[in-house]
């Protein structure tokens, strides 16, 4: 059975997916809660999770142990940590340079088959944002096809910029679709698009997202970083 939280949020998607004509997929944003929280939604049917922070995911899988959950690295990955996030996650969303590139492949386990790797595009150049230049795009998504089969290009993430103005958030996502599009088309494993939050995914799936990543609408505003 859905929780309240869940049910409104799952609502959403499938209303905005059917007046926009765009299924998309439900990312639950678990950075800074509990393990038992992410366990309550996943007893609801909510199987992916996102992460920002990897030693904090590594916990909370110790403590779940359920390897039906699907976890993804969303927040900035430092080189030094490239390594174990390739154990730990089945995709990763925040690759947006070349040098992380060979150091996940090198690190993931044949076991684990292919690692599922998004290009962090940094849409709106903010200079507080993390993520390639759009026009840089191109040449990394090169970079993660060809280090196949330890890697599979699945796609791009963007945190467009938070301006009150929708209409300016949503010509940012419209801008990530058009990029999407473009690299796709020589590069056809790329089926995702992740972009898009609490309080504008229905925005992002008019848009063209995939994938929205939802936190506060979920689990309620999250606890301090201690």
């Amino acid at each position: 059975m859905l929780t309240p939280a869940l049910d409104a949020v799952v609502q959403r998607i499938e209303n905005a997916a059917r007046q926009y004509g765009r299924p998309a997929r439900l990312l639950a944003v678990s950075k800074r809660q509990p393990a038992a929280a992410v366990a309550a939604l996943a007893a609801a049917g909510q199987r992916a999770f996102g992460e920002n922070y990897v030693q904090e995911a590594q916990g909370k899988q110790a403590e779940l142990r359920d390897p039906t959950l699907e976890w993804h690295l969303i927040g900035h990955l430092q080189s030094n940590k490239a390594a174990t996030a390739a154990q730990a996650f089945d995709w990763v969303q925040t690759v947006d340079r070349a040098k992380l590139v060979p150091l996940l492949a090198a690190a993931r386990p044949d076991e684990r088959g292919p690692l599922n790797v998004l290009i962090q595009v940094n849409i709106d150049d903010e200079a507080s944002k993390h993520g390639c230049r759009p026009e840089d795009a191109g040449a990394l998504a090169d970079a993660v096809a060809a280090a196949a089969p330890r890697l599979a290009l699945r796609g791009l993430m963007a945190i467009p910029a938070p301006l009150e103005d929708m209409d300016r958030r949503r010509a940012a996502f419209a801008r990530m679709k058009t990029l999407f599009d473009t690299l796709a088309a020589s590069h056809p494993s790329m089926d995702t698009l992740s972009m898009g939050m609490s309080e504008d995914f229905d925005l992002a799936i008019a848009e063209g997202a995939t994938m929205v990543r939802v936190g506060t609408a979920l689990f309620g505003e999250r606890a301090p970083r201690s």
